[in-house]
């Protein structure tokens, strides 16, 4: 599976992109996001994952957030809904490289204290399985 989603939403009569592209490597799920991520994008993401989660045999998930800018509740949510879903399967979930403001974020919500973060995919590949 190597698929690319591109969600352009409409907030307030102004484009928004948010960038999704998914890539799996064996039993690993490497989602790339880029953009805000928000309440306004919460839902899409959800789906999206989801649908890749029934789809595939799927382990372990990468979230690369190199390209979030932020990200709020909403989609914490989404990230602990997918940690809770693969960690029941014996799985992991990790971040690679989340710009500082992100990574604040998942330092005060504490999700860096039951997911690992890694600086590059390299790095989360030889870790994670």
């Amino acid at each position: 599976m190597d698929f690319i989603s591109i969600h352009l939403m409409i907030i307030d009569e102004e484009v928004v992109l948010v960038r999704l592209e998914l890539e799996q490597l064996q039993d690993t799920l490497i989602a790339r996001l880029s953009g805000d991520l928000d309440l306004g994008v919460a839902d899409n993401l959800r789906n999206t994952l989801d649908e890749a989660l029934d789809n595939q045999p799927v382990k372990n998930i990468i979230l690369n957030l190199a390209g979030v800018s932020f990200i709020d509740s909403s989609v914490l949510g989404v990230v602990l809904g997918r940690y809770k879903r693969i960690t029941k399967i014996g799985g992991r979930v990790c971040f690679v490289e989340p710009q500082p403001q992100v990574r604040r974020i998942l330092e005060l919500s504490g999700l860096l204290r039951i997911m690992d973060e890694f600086p590059g995919e390299a790095a989360a590949l030889e870790n994670i399985g």
